[in-house]
């Protein structure tokens, strides 16, 4: 079932993005070669504890982190480790927020160190296809127009779009109706209406786009073991377009 939030369920909404986007913030600081992804997840941990939140994936059908952690070839849903990281790699941190019962989800990509120029590439492409995604999220927009956008643009840059993992609508559970698939045909699928509230999360790859799944049947990786990116914000439709609830830069 598709719900459409009030106002109050969004202002619950947008506090717990405004958490999460402090957490990411807290993170980037602390991304570099030697860190472990496990330290992330315990300061992640911490950290929304003091500010009164909790994070919603841990524990949601078995999941036993606060964050997934994604390096280099794996897709999405990485568990946290105890490896360093290295000099060169790239790392996803996704993290769902409950805050007083709003949610909020967003994954960003981080370059640890000295990334070279095709994995920076990946990045940039993967971080574009999001907002050229987002720009379609409007009102009497159709689902379709989100990942045609995504599809043509990434794919377009030369990278491909992982078919297996999709945007979501999200509160008061993670997981929600309707699917947004980051690829598609213009003019297909259900169309937008205000209040509802989704995530918009392209996974970008630099080889082909099929995964496969590792045997703690979570994390997704690469077939071809080629990187992947992602990004993700969680969106509110509105009258007046879309609001990005997980900005980084609306300072």
């Amino acid at each position: 079932m598709i719900t459409r939030k009030s106002k109050r369920e969004i202002e619950k909404m947008q506090a717990a993005g405004d958490l999460l986007v402090q957490t990411h913030k807290e993170i980037a600081k602390m991304i570099k070669p030697g860190i472990t992804t496990m330290e992330i997840d315990t300061f992640v941990e911490d950290f929304l504890a003091k500010n009164g939140a909790t994070p919603e994936q841990k524990g949601y059908n078995g999941y036993p982190y606060a964050i997934c952690a994604s390096i280099n070839d794996e897709i999405c849903h990485g568990f946290p480790r105890e490896e360093p990281l290295q000099d060169g790699d790239i790392v996803t941190i996704d993290m769902v927020v409950n805050l007083d019962g709003g949610l909020a989800d967003s994954a960003w990509t981080y370059a640890v160190g000295n990334v070279d120029e095709k994995g920076k590439r990946l990045m940039e492409v993967t971080k574009e296809s999001l907002y050229k995604g987002i720009e379609q999220a409007q009102v009497g927009s159709r689902i379709g127009d989100i990942g045609h956008a995504i599809q043509t643009y990434a794919e377009g840059e030369g990278f491909s779009v992982v078919r297996d993992f999709t945007g979501h609508g999200i509160g008061p559970t993670i997981h929600e109706d309707p699917h947004i698939p980051h690829f598609g045909l213009p003019n297909k699928g259900l169309r937008l209406k205000e209040g509802m509230v989704i995530t918009i999360e392209p996974m970008i790859n630099e080889g082909d786009w099929q995964s496969k799944m590792d045997s703690n049947n979570w994390t997704a990786r690469t077939v071809d073991q080629s990187r992947s990116a992602q990004y993700e914000h969680t969106i509110v439709i509105t009258k007046d377009g879309p609001l990005l609830i997980t900005d980084q830069d609306k300072e």
